[in-house]
């Protein structure tokens, strides 16, 4: 090796002598801030995901954003470790930045739907076994993803919604309190006895144990309408009896009407009949 060295041409050697002086510094710089910038985004990213999970958030939320910010800051770690080196950043940042902008472009949907993920898990306007109204479907939520919410439906088929089209429309959360109101409407003749309907309602509700007493059941005549008077009863329940108390009690008002000589009249016309002579 040192015989090789002897016969070379003294001004290559020089030169790669020179050249190894020159770059030893910032290839040692470069590798210190890449090594050093690693760690610090590898602890930044540790911290921010101890304070998402501190903050009660969605686990698949947390990954995903803790991964995100990595990269994020693994890219700068990389673009300063380059600038070390003497490599022109600002070209190499303005093609990151111009891939972001056109990936962004492409995927605008998506990144709709995961924005509106975000929002989800972190306003939470339901969660896990909710039975919701939203995004056109209705059902138990099973699952929030980050770009779509699973649900499934009361005859037990999965609907599988956008975040985007659950945030962009309304939500009604049939869970979201621990008491509902039970809307019935009931029509008797004309010809029958309004009190004595009325009083048949209020014992129903009565003898009922999963209608509460607070609030009280209102029961009033609603409406004279053209073939009824008609009846709003409205008591309250828990959520969890809600559709249980609502068939109940239109079984057990048809019964007790029936049994009380109570009609419950169905829609009707008369129809006159007039002979004109020849």
């Amino acid at each position: 090796m040192l015989s090789f060295l002897q016969d070379s041409d003294p001004t290559w050697v020089d030169k790669i002598t020179d050249m190894a002086i020159a770059w030893a510094p910032k290839v040692v710089a470069a590798l210190l801030v890449f090594l050093i910038g690693r760690w610090v985004a590898k602890l930044i990213t540790n911290l921010v995901r101890k304070v998402m999970v501190k903050r009660d958030l969605d686990e698949t939320l947390v990954k995903f954003l803790g991964s995100m910010l990595y990269v994020v800051l693994l890219t700068l770690v990389i673009i300063s470790a380059l600038g070390q080196l003497g490599v022109s950043t600002t070209s190499f940042v303005a093609i990151v930045g111009a891939a972001t902008l056109a990936l962004g472009f492409a995927l605008q949907g998506t990144l709709n739907h995961f924005a509106s993920g975000v929002m989800l898990i972190i306003f939470r306007p339901f969660k896990v076994g909710d039975f919701v109204e939203t995004g056109g479907g209705t059902g138990v939520i099973e699952e929030v993803g980050i770009f779509a919410t699973k649900m499934r439906t009361g005859d037990n088929k999965e609907l599988i919604i956008p975040n985007g089209a659950i945030t962009g429309g309304t939500i009604t959360n049939y869970s979201a309190k621990d008491t509902r109101r039970v809307d019935c409407v009931f029509g008797i003749g004309y010809g029958d006895d309004i009190k004595l309907a009325k009083e048949t309602l209020e014992a129903i509700c009565k003898a009922d144990d999963r209608i509460l007493e607070d609030p009280a059941v209102t029961i009033a005549v609603s409406e004279l309408a053209d073939n009824s008077v008609n009846f709003v009863c409205r008591p309250w329940v828990k959520s969890a009896d809600y559709w249980g108390v609502f068939f109940d009690l239109h079984e057990e008002v048809k019964l007790q009407f029936d049994a009380k000589g109570i009609s419950i009249p169905y829609p009707q016309r008369d129809v006159h009949l007039f002979q004109e002579s020849a």
